[in-house]
């Protein structure tokens, strides 16, 4: 059972992962490309640019100090946290799949875009797929109910990707993850309601200024 400190420590983590992307100020990993991105087409940083109201130059300087941004061979952007690449977390939104960098991307991005999602997504130690169905209100389904979600709390984020997403899964349940858990002592699990509920202040700003207008 996590304790309070702990979950405070989840909270202030949570807030670092994804600050960027629930600022208006920051289109290089924010709200901006976020909503470009859920089209499902490769972002140019000339659009990013565009979309944003700033030069091409500051959004490439920025975009260079940012590790885990991905681009296709043509140098458009297909990934920051939601993803034109195949992952583990397929994110279907709008009739299009795309891909998350994690689980608890899945749990935020329906609230961020302001659009209804559906997650399949395997157990990191079972294979066992999970299924959910989340809108910007909460978890409307959850299957198996019994699911849960890994975090972690990393001292350093120079690379969210690798120091945070690449940590967080779906699991079946709590006996499930026990095995990757002693693996892993310092992470935690949540069912996947509460890891929502955890989030949600987080993307409470953002949401009130979410475009609702499709692509």
């Amino acid at each position: 059972m996590i304790v309070a400190t702990e979950r405070d420590q989840i909270a202030s983590t949570l807030d670092s992962v994804f600050r960027p992307e629930t600022s208006a100020s920051e289109g290089w990993r924010g709200l901006t490309l976020l909503r470009l991105l859920a089209c499902g087409e490769p972002v140019t940083i000339e659009d990013l640019a565009a979309a944003h109201g700033q030069p091409v130059r500051e959004v490439r300087r920025a975009l260079a100090s940012t590790p885990d941004i991905e681009y296709d061979e043509a140098g458009r952007i297909v990934g920051a946290g939601l993803t034109l690449r195949p992952t583990p977390h397929r994110f279907e939104i709008d009739g299009r799949v795309l891909y998350t960098w994690c689980a608890m991307d899945t749990l935020v991005y329906p609230r961020l875009l302001g659009r209804p999602a559906r997650v399949t997504s395997p157990c990191q130690v079972t294979g066992i797929p999970i299924h959910l169905a989340i809108d910007d209100t909460g978890v409307t389904d959850v299957d198996p109910p019994t699911a849960v979600v890994s975090l972690v709390t990393p001292e350093d984020l120079t690379s969210v990707r690798a120091d945070f997403c690449n940590h967080v899964h779906f699991f079946t349940s709590q006996q499930a993850a026990q095995p990757w858990l002693d693996d892993d002592p310092d992470a935690s699990v949540l069912p996947v309601t509460e890891a929502y509920d955890l989030a949600r202040g987080l993307t409470a700003t953002s949401c009130q200024q979410a475009d609702t207008e499709g692509c």
